[in-house]
């Protein structure tokens, strides 16, 4: 038995759910594999919890026996948990390290002094240091991350780098190859995503050419985002939430996908696969995790200035959007694919329960 760990499932929506959605569905056609996590969720075990964002506290645990536990973090309190359990049944218990904790100046619309973000924030890196550092195995997405994350940075010893996938069979290229002069952003309307360096990017860009932006998704941000376009008089279309499908055609028919966040809360950005996959360039913020993932098929950008002269690069060459298009796809069937990864995985997994 495998007891996938993790704060937040499905419905709940966000990179770490759908991974391990994926994880659960894959790993379950070669194991029995059970998933814990806090309610409402669709987990085979939702553990009644107190709600602090982004952190749930579980109030109880399921009595499992299991040969492994992964768990899922930055979040420590299902983790710790989790190990406990494992200690219990002489189970092994391993960690994937999605991110840091950063607290953004912001959450659900209210401000956070940043007294209160640096408190919670060491309190965090204090409880999960030691956690990574009894875990069988520790799993980070990329290396440029935790090679500048301070609480992975003192364990690169015992590190595997085990990146997120994408299913290359639903995020596939048109049949046609054609692309419309649009800039694709795909993602939660939130501060620290970072659509603002994107917007003012795009004001550059639209005195020059014409391309409209489209932003995908919602947030407590959107009316704010809106505004900022509005006011700066950039041609912009905001979708809301979109169907699966629908993210795909968008994906394929983008001339580009950005995604501009600084943020450390910002570790990988499976979009970006997913537009590649869809042999669509990228554009990422340059920082670990995003960046790494970004100049694989894309640009990496400093500032909005350099943002808009990518963005410009390519709107206006068709001939480099079909070669950084065709070293995406091929770039996320070799590395990146679930296939790939699930391989990766189970390799580790072997390891320790032998």
């Amino acid at each position: 038995m495998l007891a996938l760990v993790t704060p937040y499932y499905l419905p709940h929506i966000g990179g770490v759910e759908i991974h391990v959605a994926n994880l659960a569905e894959r790993l379950s056609r070669r194991c029995p594999v059970t998933v814990i996590s806090s309610r409402p969720s669709r987990a085979d075990y939702q553990v009644r919890s107190i709600q602090i964002p982004y952190s749930p506290i579980p109030l109880s645990f399921p009595r499992i026996k299991a040969e492994i536990f992964h768990s899922h973090v930055p979040s420590p309190f299902f983790a710790l948990k989790a190990e406990k359990a494992a200690k219990e049944c002489k189970a092994s218990h391993v960690i994937t390290y999605h991110n840091d904790v950063v607290i953004p100046e912001r959450v659900d619309g209210r401000a956070i002094p940043s007294s209160i973000g640096r408190l919670v924030e060491k309190y965090a890196e204090k409880t999960v240091l030691p956690l990574v550092e009894r875990a069988d195995a520790v799993i980070a997405t990329t290396r440029s991350y935790a090679e500048t994350s301070p609480v992975l940075s003192s364990i690169q010893e015992k590190l595997e780098i085990i990146p997120n996938a994408v299913d290359t069979s639903v995020f596939t290229p048109s049949k046609d190859g054609r692309k419309e002069n649009e800039v694709l952003y795909v993602g939660r309307l939130v501060e620290y995503k970072g659509l603002a360096h994107l917007i003012r990017a795009m004001k550059a860009v639209q005195a020059e050419e014409e391309a409209v932006l489209t932003v995908v998704g919602d947030g407590e941000d959107r009316a704010v985002f809106e505004e900022m376009c509005k006011k700066l008089g950039v041609n912009a279309r905001f979708t809301g939430k979109l169907r699966r499908k629908e993210v795909v055609e968008r994906m394929r028919r983008a001339k580009v996908l950005v995604l501009p966040s600084f943020s450390r809360l910002e570790a990988f950005g499976i979009v970006l696969l997913e537009a590649m996959a869809c042999c669509t360039p990228v554009i990422g913020a340059n920082v670990p995790g995003v960046g790494e993932i970004a100049s694989k098929a894309g640009f990496v950008f400093e500032n909005d200035e350099e943002l808009s002269e990518l963005i410009l690069e390519l709107v206006g060459n068709d001939s480099l959007v079909r070669k950084l298009g065709r070293k995406g796809r091929k770039v996320v069937e070799e590395n990146y694919s679930w296939d790939v990864v699930v391989k990766k995985l189970e390799r580790v997994y072997s390891e320790v329960v032998s």
